[in-house]
């Protein structure tokens, strides 16, 4: 591998395949080249045989060469070097326009008259690339006047307003994905069948010795009636998860040996058992608990005394309490 084109083509199957990789196990969030050690090893072997394939036509090459008569090895000789000598011959070319300088045998035509102490100096023109970069920049200024001073299309304010409302949507996009971000804050109740099961998993693996595999209670409480120690709904029940029951005779914190999300979903199951019937339930322990952010469906008011006013609300899906309110 003693020419140019040779390391060339192995650099371009290296990216190449590099590309390809990325492309086909593209998932959006790391690259599969550092997710996934095993295509290195891939792409490895793979640059052995292109190496190898390469050692093999130069050793060809060189065979071949040794073939020939002296003549045709001149020959063979000459013409590689002419192929050489233009293998990057528009690149050069094109470097040297770029600079706009001229040759010394050209010097001649731009030398100026005057001179200090035997010292000439050359009129050399601007290198093109500046030139045009240069005439560049004032378009680039006459249409930034034109649109931002005349017709006012939007100022900066407007440009950092839009670019924080897009990035708030992006990362609430992002948030949906990222279920382990959810916390006693932001947790809402699941639906999804995918996680009810999961929820349902959790719990027969580490919940059945205290509650019953139907939630009727055993060391712990009963989960289906409507009475609860610390509190139902979605939010209440992931903390007493998270953070543990009562000191001293409640359960344990689970955050150290389920995620966020897990906790979330397991938090969802039990809260799907409301209103089943178990087998042996277990009495009610705790209080009713009423979610007070449920719809109100009606509100019934009864006049007992002058002193007294006893009201009765009716929550969609929670059970009656009566509440003494004194005027």
């Amino acid at each position: 591998m003693k020419t140019t084109a040779s390391l060339l083509r192995l650099l371009l199957f290296f990216v190449l395949a590099i590309i390809l990789i990325e492309w086909v196990y593209n998932t959006g969030e790391e690259w599969a080249m550092l997710t996934q050690p095993v295509f290195w090893a891939i792409i490895g072997t793979a640059m052995l045989f292109a190496i190898a394939f390469e050692i093999c036509i130069e050793a060809l090459k060189t065979v071949l060469f040794k073939t020939l008569t002296e003549e045709q090895k001149a020959t063979y000789l000459s013409q590689q070097a002419i192929k050489r000598e233009n293998q990057f011959k528009w690149i050069r070319e094109t470097y040297k326009k770029s600079l706009g300088t001229k040759r010394i045998e050209e010097e001649h035509e731009i030398i100026l008259d005057h001179d200090y102490d035997g010292i000439k100096e050359l009129d050399n023109n601007l290198p093109p690339w500046w030139v045009y970069m240069f005439y560049a920049t004032i378009i680039f200024a006459a249409i930034y006047w034109v649109r931002f001073e005349i017709v006012n299309d939007y100022n900066q304010k407007e440009e950092y307003d839009l670019a924080v409302a897009e990035a708030k949507i992006a990362i609430e996009e992002w948030k949906k994905t990222a279920k382990d971000l959810v916390d006693v804050n932001t947790v809402t109740i699941l639906t999804d069948p995918s996680d009810i099961k999961a929820g349902q998993n959790i719990f027969t693996a580490n919940c059945v010795a205290c509650h019953k595999a139907d939630g009727g209670g055993g060391i712990g409480p009963n989960l289906t009636d409507d009475y609860w120690i610390l509190g139902g709904g979605i939010k209440n029940v992931f903390h007493t998860i998270s953070e543990g029951g009562r000191a001293g005779k409640g359960m344990i914190s689970w955050k150290t040996d389920l995620k966020p999300a897990e906790m979330a979903q397991v938090a969802s199951y039990v809260l799907s058992l409301h209103g089943t019937t178990p087998a042996e339930p277990k009495d009610p322990e705790g209080e009713i608990w009423i979610d007070p952010n449920a719809p109100v469906e009606e509100v019934k008011v009864e006049i007992i005394d002058s002193t007294n006013t006893e009201v009765k609300i009716l929550i969609e899906n929670q059970p009656v309490t009566d509440d003494v309110i004194k005027n």
